[in-house]
């Protein structure tokens, strides 16, 4: 390739807004001549290659913006240590065929067993697939809602928590709410009913989301549109923290 064809080739390149192919344009020349490739082949190279690194950059921009307390994947979770939880259960969610279908998932279970791991496993493996992802903790969540209420943006406020394909809401239950935070919290989950996805962690069953909520009446009107379309894991088992603290204790006894 000649270096005038080259410069011209980088040059609308850069106005068409394709970065890589401006500095790849030497490599994919040299594969192509390597293999002999027809038009059509060099083409079909060049353009998979600039939709991957576009895949990969949305995905890492999506990331940023996310608000995921840490990047973990299924791979990393331990369901040897939770011989009660099906694994299959698990990665039927990951196929994310409920996050499409606009439904939601809830994982139950005591502090420890690995909630919020899968919680941003999935919503990483969402992210990956190219939908939008956001995490919060409930009382999070309700701290910026109840700011955004008493300055008069609360209506701007809850397009945070509604634009996301999925939205991660982790920690329901750990601290009970009074009727006005519960209400907001109602105003997230209808708005968001059949238009988007909620993954939810609780340490607390359903049948105690009345004291968590502080309103059976209320606490069953989340329930009844949450619950609708959603695939419920529960997860009885070890905590994975605590497990972690023995071992470290008992390497510590051995040292000693």
């Amino acid at each position: 390739m000649s270096e005038l064809v080259s410069n011209r080739i980088r040059t609308m390149a850069g106005k068409l807004g394709l970065p890589h192919l401006v500095e790849s344009l030497n490599e994919y020349a040299k594969r192509a001549d390597e293999a002999k490739m027809g038009y059509v082949d060099f083409l079909d190279l060049v353009l998979s290659e600039e939709l991957a690194v576009r895949d990969d950059r949305r995905f890492r921009q999506g990331l940023r913006l996310s608000k995921l307390p840490h990047h973990k994947t299924m791979d990393d979770y331990d369901f040897s240590f939770q011989p009660e939880l099906d694994p299959r259960k698990v990665k039927d969610l990951a196929t994310l065929s409920f996050v499409e279908a606009k439904a939601n998932a809830a994982l139950l279970g005591p502090p420890g067993v690995g909630k919020t791991h899968i919680a941003v496993a999935l919503a990483v493996a969402a992210c990956r697939a190219g939908y939008s992802i956001y995490f919060t903790s409930l009382d999070d969540m309700v701290r910026h809602l109840k700011t955004a209420e008493a300055t008069g943006q609360l209506t701007s406020k809850l397009r945070t928590y509604l634009r996301p394909s999925v939205l991660v809401v982790d920690e329901v239950g750990y601290q009970p709410l009074e009727r006005a935070e519960a209400n907001l919290v109602f105003q997230v989950i209808s708005k968001r009913y059949e238009k988007g996805s909620i993954i939810l962690t609780s340490n607390k069953t359903f049948s105690e989301w009345g004291q968590v909520f502080g309103d059976e009446v209320l606490a069953t009107a989340i329930l009844d549109r949450l619950l609708h379309h959603c695939e419920v894991i529960a997860i009885n088992g070890n905590s994975y923290r605590l497990k972690n603290r023995l071992q470290a204790i008992e390497r510590e006894a051995d040292v000693a």
